[in-house]
């Protein structure tokens, strides 16, 4: 064989062994980004996969609350037992796989992209502070293409929601239209000012909870959820080769990068930022919506009048008051045979004192 032959025949070989090495170890477009994060929340930096149907628990877990199942991960070690963050913001962007942010923490590919929701984180926060005044928002796209989801603090009640009221707050003054290079974007389109009012709802989180900063100093953790999909609309009108979609992305990326720091900043360095990008789920998510004030959610009582089940961390509690009561049952019971066996004239100082006096007198 000739040198030149064999050489060819190195270079194909090099180019199937690559083919055949991303094949097999998976290239996943979409990302999970971890922005900011105080110290006591480590994630590791690495190329560990992450499931978006295990998001849910992730986001439990940063918060400090138990999870049904174990999170076999390894991009988060376990944190400290007496600290949680104060908040936790997961972005979910639709349309784009992955978004240039030059500050984070650390990123990790994102496997079967299925839709989640943190309704069982938002039940857990409000059932473990229902005293307190914790702030859960949610925000989806429906077919008002903005609303509100779960309950949230009455600060968030002037929102805009829907895309009339956001295109009226679009029109008003201290609006992103006057700061963001729209350049390509137009004022008169649809999906454009559907892309721009999510900027918009971004900048006036940032700005409500600049003005009630009681709300982020509270001993109540908060949760922010918030799906964009301004993105998914631009590439199905303009497409991904178009000025439109690029000047988006190039914003967006922009735009979160700086809500990541304000609402960091705002929590005192103690709140947790991720951003999710995918370009497509795999299957349409449905849910069941709630008024963004409603204050309680009715319960179906079961006609057979069965007792409820158990929730996951039943058998913490029930071991906790158990041993509390054996304890404090064993110190009564000692106590009280200290005392029914004491002395007055030399275990009791009371009586010792008097004695003397009597003596003297």
């Amino acid at each position: 064989m000739s040198p030149t032959s064999f050489r060819r025949m190195k270079a194909r070989f090099s180019v199937v062994f690559v083919f055949c090495f991303f094949l097999t170890t998976g290239v996943y477009g979409d990302t999970f980004t971890v922005l900011q994060a105080p110290d006591f929340v480590s994630f590791q930096k690495g190329d560990w996969p992450v499931s978006g149907e295990k998001i849910p628990d992730l986001v439990a877990l940063t918060m400090g609350f138990s999870v049904q199942e174990d999170l076999s991960w390894s991009g988060l070690r376990s944190g400290s037992l007496f600290r949680r963050p104060s908040a936790n913001v997961l972005l979910v962007v639709r349309g784009v796989d992955s978004l240039v942010l030059p500050q984070s923490v650390a990123s990790y590919p994102l496997e079967n992209p299925v839709p989640f929701t943190l309704d069982n984180v938002a039940e857990t926060v409000h059932s473990l502070f229902a005293e307190d005044t914790p702030v859960v928002l949610q925000l989806a796209p429906s077919e008002e293409r903005l609303y509100m989801l779960g309950k949230a603090n009455a600060v968030f009640e002037d929102l805009p929601v829907t895309l009339q009221q956001i295109r009226a707050r679009l029109s008003q003054d201290g609006s992103v239209l006057a700061s963001l290079p729209l350049n390509s974007l137009s004022r008169n389109s649809e999906a454009d000012l559907l892309f721009l009012s999510e900027v918009q709802v971004l900048h006036d989180i940032t700005a409500l909870l600049q003005r009630h900063r009681h709300l982020a100093k509270d001993h109540s953790p908060d949760l922010y959820s918030l799906e964009l999909s301004g993105l998914e609309e631009l590439s199905r009108l303009y497409g991904e080769d178009s000025p439109q979609y690029r000047d988006a992305t190039a914003i967006l990326a922009s735009v979160l990068q700086k809500f990541g720091e304000e609402v960091y900043g705002l929590y005192g360095n103690n709140a947790v930022v991720e951003v999710v990008t995918v370009k497509m789920f795999e299957a349409p998510l449905t849910r069941k919506s709630r008024s963004i004030l409603q204050s309680s959610q009715t319960k179906n009582e079961d006609p057979y009048n069965r007792a409820y089940k158990y929730r996951a961390d039943y058998a913490v509690v029930f071991n906790i008051v158990l041993w509390l009561m054996i304890i404090l049952a064993i110190a009564v019971i000692v106590i009280s045979y200290n005392l029914w066996n004491m002395d007055p004239g030399y275990d009791s100082i009371i009586y010792r004192m008097t004695n003397q006096k009597i003596r003297m007198d």
